[in-house]
């Protein structure tokens, strides 16, 4: 028995629509990963900004990585005469916590998370080195931690939209999920207030933790404005064989209830199940991290929806 030959028409057809696809696709990817690293510099360039240039000179601090960063800086220059900059004390912080998320999670961190840490660090070192020291927006004390909750909000609303991440207390609750069923706002909302709390034992004042209680809702408001506009949320569809896992990680860490679906492969006929959620335009970055945790080869779709009513959501109002 012969095989049967294939024309060279044939066989050139095959072979130069995948080259010509794939080409397309090689060409594309340099202004695409340009696109993304630059809206994750200026986000990051952003972020730094208002905790160097509005922040700090309020003598105050608030939550995240770069909250704890200026408690710890504080404490070294009161206790050691240290003075290390902020900047540096976040990457030192973000080291930690990759290595540790790492063991315990395991090691699929995405390269854009990592990047963002980097360019945060060092953009907080450059903003300290050339902005004055002292009040130079020439604000009070209130307004400049709003703004600086505005700003802030704004940066990482950048960088949250190409999927990115500052890092900080967003692993910490990563971990934290892996053994306790706390849904993933409230932990970073109470990591948040034991930062800010623990100023107090540095030699912050009372008035500087609330101005940072302060900033802490201006920034997540801004954030959700920004990724949430006109309280749109996310719909996303999860085609993946560990869809029970997938199931699991949506419902116990990030507490949000999911769809389980029939469906069938059109070319294939195999059965399986699909995930289906409804989330906060905000949670949506963090809904694609656990999946890519558990199944980086999973199909995802993500769609937005005008309205979503019911447990969770908004009252149906009629």
């Amino acid at each position: 028995m012969t095989n049967k030959p294939t024309s060279p028409t044939t066989s050139k057809i095959k072979n130069s629509i995948p080259n010509r696809a794939l080409a397309q696709t090689i060409g594309k990817q340099p202004s695409i990963f340009k696109t993304i690293k630059e809206y994750i510099i200026i986000g990051m360039c952003l972020y730094s900004f208002g905790w160097i240039g509005c922040v700090l000179p309020a003598k105050s601090t608030s939550g995240a990585a770069s909250g704890l960063a200026i408690v710890i800086s504080t404490a070294l220059e009161n206790s050691f005469g240290w003075d290390i900059k902020i900047g540096t004390i976040v990457l030192c912080i973000n080291v930690v916590l990759l290595i540790a998320a790492g063991f315990i999670l395991g090691w699929n961190f995405g390269i854009k998370t990592i990047y963002c840490i980097f360019v945060l660090s060092m953009s907080m070192n450059v903003w300290q080195e050339i902005l004055p020291a002292d009040d130079f927006l020439h604000l009070d004390r209130f307004l400049s931690m709003v703004v600086g909750g505005v700003i802030t909000g704004f940066g990482v609303a950048m960088a949250l939209m190409q999927g990115g991440s500052a890092g900080g207390t967003d692993i910490l609750a990563m971990i934290i999920n892996k053994f306790r069923a706390i849904s993933y706002g409230r932990i970073i909302f109470i990591l948040d207030l034991l930062i800010i709390a623990s100023s107090l034992t540095v030699g912050f004042s009372i008035d500087a933790a609330i101005y940072g209680y302060i900033m802490t809702l201006v920034f997540g408001y801004t954030v959700d404005m920004i990724l949430a506009g006109n309280k749109q949320s996310s719909q996303v569809f999860i085609i993946s064989p560990k869809y029970e896992e997938i199931t699991t990680a949506l419902n116990y860490e990030l507490g949000r209830g999911v769809t389980l679906l029939d469906s069938e492969g059109g070319y294939t006929h195999r059965r399986s199940k699909m995930v289906m959620v409804v989330c906060s335009n905000r949670e949506t970055p963090t809904v694609l991290n656990f999946v890519k945790r558990i199944d980086p080869d999973a199909f995802i779709t993500v769609g937005s929806v005008m309205g979503v009513y019911g447990r969770g959501f908004q009252p149906i109002k009629l």
